[in-house]
């Protein structure tokens, strides 16, 4: 399905009837990566899936797409559709989004879960890092995306997923340069959201991948503790989607119809 938003076209999808699921994909992905889960979740609920600006079947805006653009995209396919409320679930980048939308819209939340994903924002180090990358976009982009997408599974994982691995890094590879660049800007000015998902009122819960190489599990751990976000540690890293597919799906069902 298409919406114009901006002279451009945002694709989604919507399965299923009954209480709303949003899920929102992660940087160098697209809706296809919950291919595998809709069927499951759409039993008893209403599953809207979308592709993130400059990813999938979604046109870019501009050459910066922020966090609160994308959230924006995002709102304008469920008011289409006339969702007042819903569970989010955002796989990093996605979380990102969910989190922006959640600043801007804070009542359409029954629920959020950051899935390998973050309310922290950037550091020095990791903004140099995204720089550094969208410079080599424009010079060597085939490389750049084969090892960024690798650096996401361990080699471990990349032997024992072998399959749905080459078939997510064909996926990447379809992400244009200019929806490459422009996330990755939009993503190092993202700030620190930990007080607002902190306080939203909504079931909240952080999905950790113990291998996961972007984010520290046992600092996340410890930042929550004294608050009601819940957390889930898978035994892999940060493509849960790959590595832990069916504890995730017992886990995004628990979390949604608890």
């Amino acid at each position: 399905m298409i919406i114009n938003y901006k002279n451009s076209k945002i694709h989604y999808t919507k399965t299923g009837k009954g209480e709303t699921i949003v899920l929102l994909h992660g940087f160098l992905e697209s809706l296809e990566m919950w291919n595998d889960f809709v069927p499951h979740l759409a039993k008893k609920h209403q599953v809207i899936c979308v592709d993130l600006l400059g990813h999938g079947k979604t046109d870019c805006i501009g050459y910066v797409h922020t966090m609160e653009d994308m959230a924006a995209s995002v709102y304008e396919v469920l008011k289409f559709n006339k969702v007042k409320t819903a569970h989010f679930i955002g796989h990093s980048m996605g979380g990102y989004v969910s989190l922006a939308f959640a600043e801007k819209h804070p009542e359409f939340f029954k629920g959020l879960c950051l899935l390998n994903s973050s309310y922290d924002a950037d550091d020095n180090e990791r903004k140099l890092i995204r720089s550094r990358a969208c410079k080599m976009a424009k010079m060597n982009y085939k490389v750049l995306v084969n090892m960024s997408f690798s650096n996401l599974f361990t080699e471990e994982s990349k032997r024992k997923f072998e399959n749905e691995y080459n078939k997510a890094l064909q996926l990447a590879l379809q992400t244009p340069i200019q929806g490459y660049i422009a996330a990755q800007e939009g993503m190092t000015l993202r700030p620190n959201r930990f007080e607002l998902f902190k306080n939203l009122n909504a079931k909240k819960l952080i999905i950790i991948g113990k291998k996961d190489g972007l984010i520290n599990s046992k600092q996340v751990i410890n930042e929550i503790k004294e608050s009601n976000i819940e957390y889930v540690e898978f035994s892999e890293g940060h493509m849960s989607s790959i590595e832990n597919k069916s504890e995730l799906s017992y886990t995004l069902l628990r979390f949604i119809e608890k």
